[in-house]
């Protein structure tokens, strides 16, 4: 009898210490999104620049300063860790604000350049 408790209360701690590391593994994924960012673009600017994380760390830092609408954002962001490259593809955004792709793209060409050529390293 003393056995099967033991085993159970055992079988129960290391049920919810997996779970309790699983939550804190995906809080600390969530609570650092430009980390995140960086991480998935730096493999799309190896070879490209001398620094890849300055240019992927600089690249989300503008985007997230000059882009104020959220759903454009995010599109931004995921197309540059996708690419390597701003983009913007129509299905990321709601049919509403299609029309302003555009015009993200003219606010975050010069600091684009800027991050790509002239990184803070």
């Amino acid at each position: 009898m003393f056995i099967r408790v033991g085993g159970v209360a055992t079988l129960v701690s290391v049920l919810l210490a997996g779970s309790a590391h699983g939550q804190v593994r995906s809080l600390m994924k969530f609570s650092d999104p430009r980390g995140e960012f960086v991480r998935q673009c730096v493999p799309q600017m190896q070879g490209r620049w001398a620094h890849p994380e300055s240019v992927c760390g600089c690249l989300h830092d503008y985007a997230v300063a000059s882009i104020d609408d959220s759903d454009l954002r995010q599109a931004l962001l995921r197309g540059i860790s996708e690419t390597g490259v701003p983009n913007i593809e129509s299905d990321w955004v709601p049919p509403s604000k299609r029309s302003e792709i555009s015009a993200t793209f003219t606010r975050i060409a010069k600091p684009t350049l800027q991050c790509m050529f002239a990184p803070k390293t």
